[in-house]
């Protein structure tokens, strides 16, 4: 019961790392079209 419960736990937190490594690179794609915006 230990193994499946660190197993669950293992899988949230590698989801977790991902969701968030996603949103960073849509700011930094946001970001991007800004500053091309602004150099026109």
């Amino acid at each position: 019961m230990k193994k499946v419960l660190a197993l669950v736990a293992a899988a949230l937190m590698l989801a977790g790392c991902n969701t968030v490594q996603g949103v960073g690179k849509d700011v930094q794609k946001a970001g991007s079209a800004v500053e091309n915006a602004g150099k026109k």
